[in-house]
């Protein structure tokens, strides 16, 4: 069952609908909205109550076996007609219905907050504003608004209004709160449906919406973060937290001694007054970059490779950082579900992807709990080996080092080997890799004309697609017009390695999107019954979660992470023989698991 959720107030209205989209019955006005999801979602999952998603992964059954065309798919190339890239389960990526409920709602990270708060967690959703964003980009229409009331306008051939900027809808004194048109979101629905079914996107739409709740849930439950560590670590660092204004006694020394260097005073946070100096010493550099200061054979170079480190470290992770995202012990950042076109997670401020391997000693589980840390080795190269059916990589891609079980195609040489996969996969053209790619051509021929055909498809001006089918942004008029043009070539060349990686990359993410709702699921079950010692996804970065598990679950944890990728691989890409392994640990820092 889909209950379609329109909020007002504290209040709202549901609205039963059928799998199509078609209401059932009228729409019933609910004066505490929490309370009344609540209700049916605990009605849904009791035992003997209808059996849904809870139990099932998203898209349809765990056990669905592969069609012939599913399997056919897996080596066709990219850049084709929509449904090319069908998901195993049924063509076009189509499942059987479960029963359960699944809400449908405009937005997960505006209204599922406010159910975490009050301590209800849904099992499944149907995000509007996701799935329109992926339709829209299947269609080629990437970038247009997305909200209920924009996919309404396009629906009825109205003026589409932009998306609100966040902020512009909180309340003012005398509004009573959101509201949402129920009509409006039951009509959305239906179409989007409709449209669903048509291009094939149902598990990639399911998942996506999974992948909403769970950036929801972690940050609610936020990666436990113990303060004093962190600021030990900065005072170790860089000295002492300096008053408001001025640099951390560190960086102050390294500011110092840099000018003492060039023998006068520079402001170390300017890139032209360092070009300057340089040249005022008789060094010429292009820029201040890391890469280019590392080449310089001058006293104020080192240093300032050190200043550069410490300053991002104080900037981006400092004593400001924390006090603004850690609360309660626990690092709460608000994660974005694909924030990056090839489905990517990225964060709106906290940089979350991005914790520093220093920091990661802040990171420690409460007492009596541990943390699960996971990750896909070797992602993007197996993703390669999956969606080309490349016979000789996929028996590769079996192995736990998939680098080490190429090597001997590369004169014993795992270096080599490594090199000539991400040169593929990146389109990488300098030093060893024209030789190296040659050798790839060779003995891995499926796998090269994949991601070869990508980036043909880019530079002719096409989209293509991920495995369950997320869209590349179509090329600009801007780059249309260069690419036909005199030196255009550059232009023509940038987009093939955009797409030449996108195929593979936004595979990868799909498979991630998978299984994460696996585990999710599977983390459920584990601790049903108690809430306060369940364990919960708190962290996840593209190919690499982490779980807080109270010890005595941990080995359960740790099965389920394996169980799980082992899930998402049979239900991206079918019957392959390429692993994905997910290596799980558990540690009580975070900094020990590496």
């Amino acid at each position: 069952m889909r209950i379609a959720v329109g909020a007002v107030g504290e209040g709202g209205v549901l609205q039963p609908v059928t799998e199509d989209g078609t209401p059932v019955g009228p729409a019933e006005p609910v004066a505490d909205l929490v309370t009344a999801i609540a209700r049916r979602e605990a009605a849904a999952s009791a035992p003997g109550g209808a059996r849904g998603d809870a139990a099932t992964p998203p898209g349809g059954s765990a056990t669905a076996a592969p069609s012939g065309r599913a399997r056919r798919d897996a080596a066709s190339p990219p850049g084709r007609a929509p449904g090319d890239a069908s998901p195993p389960g049924g063509a076009r990526g189509d499942a059987a219905p479960s029963g359960g409920v699944r809400w449908v709602w405009a937005s997960t990270a505006d209204l599922y907050p406010r159910l975490l708060k009050a301590g209800v967690r849904v099992a499944r959703c149907h995000d509007l504003e996701l799935t329109e964003t992926l339709l829209l980009g299947h269609a080629g229409r990437f970038g247009e608004p997305r909200s209920v009331a924009a996919a309404l306008a396009r629906l009825h051939g109205r003026p589409v209004p932009d998306d609100p900027v966040a902020g512009d809808d909180l309340p003012t004194l005398f509004d009573e709160g959101p509201s949402d048109d129920i009509d409006a979101i039951v009509a959305v629905h239906a179409e989007q449906q409709r449209r669903v079914a048509e291009t094939g996107l149902r598990m990639l739409v399911a998942a996506e919406s999974a992948g909403a709740l769970v950036a929801a849930e972690m940050g609610h439950d936020g990666l436990p973060w113990r303060a004093d560590v962190h600021d030990a670590l900065l005072t170790e660092l860089m000295g002492p937290r300096p008053a408001p204004g001025l640099r951390p006694r560190g960086l102050q020394h390294l500011a110092d001694g840099i000018g003492d260097a060039f023998g006068r005073r520079i402001n170390p946070d300017s890139p032209s007054q360092i070009v300057k100096a340089f040249a005022q010493a008789g060094v010429r550099i292009p820029s201040t970059r890391s890469h280019v200061l590392r080449e310089v054979e001058h006293p104020a170079a080192r240093l300032l490779l050190e200043y550069k480190e410490l300053a991002r470290l104080y900037v981006a992770h400092g004593w400001s950082w924390a006090d603004t995202w850690v609360r309660d012990g626990r690092f709460r950042p608000e994660y974005v579900v694909g924030g990056v076109v090839s489905g990517r997670w990225a964060t709106n401020g906290g940089g979350a992807l991005q914790i520093p391997k220093v920091l990661r000693r802040a990171v420690v589980a409460d007492p009596g709990w541990n943390l699960v840390v996971a990750d896909a080795a070797q992602l993007e190269p197996r993703v390669l080996a999956a969606l080309a059916g490349d016979g000789a990589l996929a028996a590769a891609a079996g192995e736990n080092d998939l680098y080490s079980a190429l090597a001997g195609a590369f004169g014993g040489a795992r270096d080599k080997a490594k090199i000539a996969m991400l040169s593929a996969m990146y389109g990488g053209t300098s030093g060893e890799a024209p030789q190296l790619l040659a050798v790839m051509r060779r003995r891995f021929p499926a796998a090269y004309d994949y991601v070869e055909a990508a980036a043909r498809a880019g530079e002719a001006g096409r989209v293509v697609r991920s495995r369950l089918g997320r869209t590349s942004p179509p090329p600009s008029q801007e780059w249309r017009d260069l690419a036909v043009q005199d030196g255009g070539g550059s232009a023509v060349r940038s987009r093939g390695r955009f797409t030449r990686n996108f195929v593979v990359q936004a595979s990868a993410a799909d498979w991630a999107l998978v299984l994460l709702a696996a585990l999710r699921r599977r983390l459920t079950a584990l601790g049903a019954g108690d809430g306060v010692r369940a364990p919960r996804l708190v962290f996840f970065q593209h190919d690499e979660v982490i779980v807080h598990a109270p010890q005595e679950l941990t080995e359960a944890v740790i099965a389920a992470v394996r169980e799980s990728a082992a899930e998402a691989r049979r239900l991206v890409f079918g019957d392959t023989p390429v692993r994905f392994p997910m290596e799980a640990v558990a540690v009580e820092c975070y900094a020990d698991a590496k």
